[in-house]
């Protein structure tokens, strides 16, 4: 193995490591030594308190960003830019990878995009199948004949299968998918420059002022071709018919990236994000061999940029599919896999790590920091829920006589106490931002749903144990021992799978 190869690995060990050796550690310290691990457990205890409060308050506030902006008429407001800024030669490419959704996906979709409040002659639109999907030709003329009038142009590609230096990711769907519009938008004489790409999820319909607000951002922004655009995910499509678990889980995802959105400081592109074309070209697209291939296109551009490139958080929604399945058992499958594929996001630490030795424009204190801050995220994720679940307890069990009739053997239980007050308040709140965000009831749903999404709540702390820290773990593992993962497609649909 060449150095390049040696340097890799230890970046792949290193998150799982840690990890691992964290929990390991504070094991082995309640059993040998639990007044130190009492301690470490009480000090971890206050600080996700403060990170309870903190991470609340920006959910609030990103909640009412998007609140605020509701409503906003983008396209007036691209309309009243200064004819310098280009909005008349500025065009829309939307690439829709598709691997094995069926048209009730697919369509939504497409007819969301028809109701936008922008001007669709300005629309490129690209439904990028897989070949190896038998029903990738039927699905895509059945489309064509619905919705090919609908855009100034709407074109279909076939991902072939099996390219050399591919895997199956979504990465090499939508990079061959650019490719073709690439030679297409040549073909209209349109630069690069003047083009806005948006790779979503087959199951994204957006809001009608979506095109308006990405432009209007795009036009004003001091550097438009060093910046990703991110729009807030809502997992709405289907979510009155979801069950209790699955919906509980998206929620909090959808949470998670809003309270990312105000930490400019490390937020990173997920899922459906859109960019600059120009840019998407120069950096050499998506990866085509990588499972996160959302969120290490904006490592590409940081590294291209030598860390002169940032997200800009978009304050309106997307709305996608809950993933569900016929019973609690398969759904709890379906949602568990599907967060481990997010959690394999932790690829990209060495991707990162390895850029910022061979980039040595990029200030130091960068790569630093930004190094620390993927890291420390992808280990807290793997942690916190072990420690204050499992790990919690073990110094009171293991503590002995001793150890009960001390003071901090006390104070242990009551500190946890408290955290769980703390988490009480925190699910107040985020039950009543979760009702701002739902659609209307629809005619057939039954009113009793409405007592449902409150008391579904009292399922958090069982999610916690099951989907809390175990997929974090799980990928990490899998990377430390080189057990690579694979593109695990989430099954979606509006119906139950």
């Amino acid at each position: 193995m060449n150095k390049p190869k040696i340097i890799k690995r230890a970046f792949e060990i290193m998150p799982g490591g840690l990890s691992w050796g964290i929990i390991i550690l504070l094991i082995l310290l309640s059993v040998k030594y639990p007044v130190a691990s009492a301690v470490i457990i009480i000090t971890f205890d206050f600080y996700w308190i403060i990170r309870t409060i903190y991470l609340t308050t920006l959910l609030i506030l990103a909640h009412h960003r998007i609140s605020c902006q509701k409503g906003e008429d983008w396209l007036r407001r691209c309309l009243s830019l200064r004819p310098e800024k280009g909005w008349t030669q500025l065009y829309q490419l939307i690439i829709f990878p598709v691997c094995n959704e069926g048209l009730e996906v697919l369509r939504p979709s497409l007819a969301a995009l028809s109701k936008s409040h922008y001007p669709k002659e300005k629309f490129i639109v690209v439904m990028a199948f897989e070949e190896r999907n038998p029903l990738a030709r039927n699905n895509a003329l059945v489309l064509d004949k619905e919705f090919s009038g609908e855009f100034g142009a709407y074109l279909s590609a076939f991902h072939p299968d099996n390219l050399p230096g591919e895997s199956r990711t979504k990465g090499a769907n939508a990079t061959w998918a650019a490719k073709a519009a690439k030679k297409f938008i040549a073909t209209r004489n349109i630069g690069c420059e003047h083009v806005v790409v948006s790779c979503f999820d087959a199951d994204t319909c957006v809001e009608p002022e979506y095109f308006g607000c990405l432009s209007y951002h795009f036009l004003t922004s001091e550097k438009p071709h060093q910046a990703s655009y991110q729009p807030m995910p809502v997992y709405n499509n289907n979510i009155w018919q979801a069950p209790s678990f699955a919906r509980l889980v998206e929620i909090s995802s959808s949470f998670c990236q809003m309270i990312e959105s105000m930490r400019l400081e490390k937020f990173v592109t997920f899922s459906s994000h859109s960019m600059s074309f120009k840019t998407l070209v120069e950096v050499d697209y998506w990866p085509q061999n990588m499972i996160s291939d959302d969120s290490v296109i904006y490592w590409k551009g940081f590294l291209h940029y030598n860390g002169d490139y940032r997200v800009v958080p978009l304050y309106i929604t997307i709305s996608m599919d809950v993933a569900y399945s016929s019973n609690i058992w398969r759904t709890m499958a379906v949602q568990y896999k599907q967060k481990r594929r997010w959690a394999w996001g932790v690829e990209n630490f060495p991707f990162v790590a390895c850029g910022f030795l061979d980039n040595k424009k990029i200030p130091l204190f960068t790569k630093l920091r930004r190094s620390f801050h993927l890291l420390e995220s992808h280990v807290t994720w793997a942690i916190w829920a072990v420690i204050l679940v499992l790990i919690g307890p073990l110094p009171i069990f293991f503590g002995g006589k001793f150890f009960s009739q001390m003071a901090i053997a006390y104070n242990l239980p009551k500190i946890t106490g408290l955290l769980f007050q703390f988490t009480l308040f925190t699910s107040l709140t985020w039950i009543f931002l979760s009702w701002t965000i739902l659609p209307p009831r629809p005619k057939g749903v039954s009113w009793l749903k409405n007592v449902i999404l409150v008391l579904e709540w009292f399922f958090v702390p069982f999610i916690i144990l099951v989907l809390g820290s175990s997929p974090a773990l799980d990928a990490q593992s899998r990377l430390m021992f080189a057990k690579y993962m694979e593109f695990n497609p989430t099954l979606k649909g509006n119906k139950v799978l």
